[in-house]
Parts: C-alpha cells; structure tokens; sequence
C-alpha cells in the first residue's frame, strides 16, 4: 500500500512545464456556466449540494477579506455525518465552502444572462482555481465524480469548457496552482491523520477534524 508522505513526495517532484503541456493538450476555457459552484442535479431529478473542500487557512483568508464568520465561509464536511432529531451529528474530517438556500456555494452569483461569477474570486480556493484539474496522485481529491479525459498524470473533470485553447501563460498559472494543491492536500491528509483523535459528540453535537485539530462548527477548537 502506497504511503501518503511518499505520494507527498510525489506531488512536490511534480514538473509545472509537464502539467502544463497536457492543460494545454486538453484545453480549458471558463464559460463561466456556474455549473461548478452550484448544486448538482441528480438522476432522479433531485438537488445534491454543493460541496468543494476548503483548508482551514483558506477560510481564515476569507474571514479577513470580506470580514466573514467562520460559518458564512465553511460548514463540516457533511460525509460521516448523520441526521439526528436535533439535527447534524457525528465525526466528519474537513471543511466545506458554505452553500445558500439553494444548496449552490455561498460566494456564486449569477447575472441576468445567466453567467455566473465567484464574489471572492481574488481569493477564492485552490480546489476552485484548479477545477477542472485534479493530479493523478493517491491521496488528492478528484472533484465532481470520475475523470473524463487524462493525459500524463492531469485528470480532466466534466466542464463544457473542456477541449477549448488555452494559451501558455494561462495553462502555466493552473499548473502552478494544481500542483499546489495536490501538494496542499496530501499534507492535508497527513495532519489530519496525525492529529485525530476520536471525539464523542452529543446528541445534536458536530465535531470537525481538520490538520490544526478537533473543532466546533464554528471553527472553534475542541480543548481535550
């Protein structure tokens, strides 16, 4: 079994100009069709809510920008989660970016023809400025579902802006920004792992582990 700090290690040996070549060899344009910050529609018709993971430092950046709670910028990540008859409760690992009533991502808004556009997107999220991209290394998210197309070790992910030019400059800053994240990830997974320690939350009670530790829904650590 392949060991997350050697696939760290991968991941920080990884070539920007090789990650490049193949963004430019799929071809990317954003089209700015929202599909990627709002809830998914599934088979049976019904909406699946907006998840992209958000790092704890991330949500802090945020926090500053825009003067942001740490609930209006990231709730628990809801796998792991169970619905109690006061609500939420559980373990979950991670932070999600925060999602509206309408189960898109707190920070999409779309204009009256329809485009859409991200309110924070100076500052937006790596898995936001990546996606369409995830890097083929064991332990690294693959966002919306299953790759599409592949070439070297960049994984395409459905998006109509996919098979469009890139140009050079463009294809080297998200290569630059994948290969952060994939790195980001991974010591992500580490820290976690390595700062878990089984919780035993009440009735109605979330506990969130994350790389920095236990904390509350509210970003607040959990003191042992």
């Amino acid at each position: 079994m392949v060991s997350l700090e050697s696939e760290l290690d991968r991941a920080r040996e990884l070539d920007t100009g090789d990650l490049a070549d193949a963004i430019e060899s799929i071809g990317f344009e954003c089209t700015r069709c929202g599909a990627c910050c709002k809830a998914a529609e599934t088979d049976s018709g019904e909406r699946e809510e907006h998840t992209a993971t958000v790092f704890p430092d991330e949500i802090r950046n945020l926090q500053e920008r825009g003067e942001y709670d740490w609930r209006d910028v990231a709730r628990p990540m809801p796998y792991g989660l169970t619905d109690g008859p006061e609500g939420p409760e559980g373990e979950t690992f991670e932070w999600a970016l925060q999602t509206d009533d309408c189960d898109d991502c707190t920070f999409y808004a779309e204009a009256d023809d329809g485009t859409g556009a991200c309110t924070v997107h100076d500052d937006r999220p790596l898995i936001c400025r990546t996606y369409p991209f995830s890097v083929a290394v064991e332990g690294s998210s693959q966002p919306m579902g299953e790759a599409v197309d592949q070439v070297g070790s960049v994984r395409a992910h459905e998006c109509e802006g996919l098979g469009r030019d890139i140009d050079r400059e463009d294809a080297e800053e998200l290569a630059a920004a994948l290969k952060r994240r994939a790195v980001r990830e991974l010591e992500e997974a580490i820290a976690v792992r390595e700062e878990y320690a089984p919780a035993d939350p009440g009735r109605g009670e979330v506990v969130v582990h994350d790389s920095e530790g236990a904390k509350r829904p509210d970003g607040e650590p959990i003191e042992e």
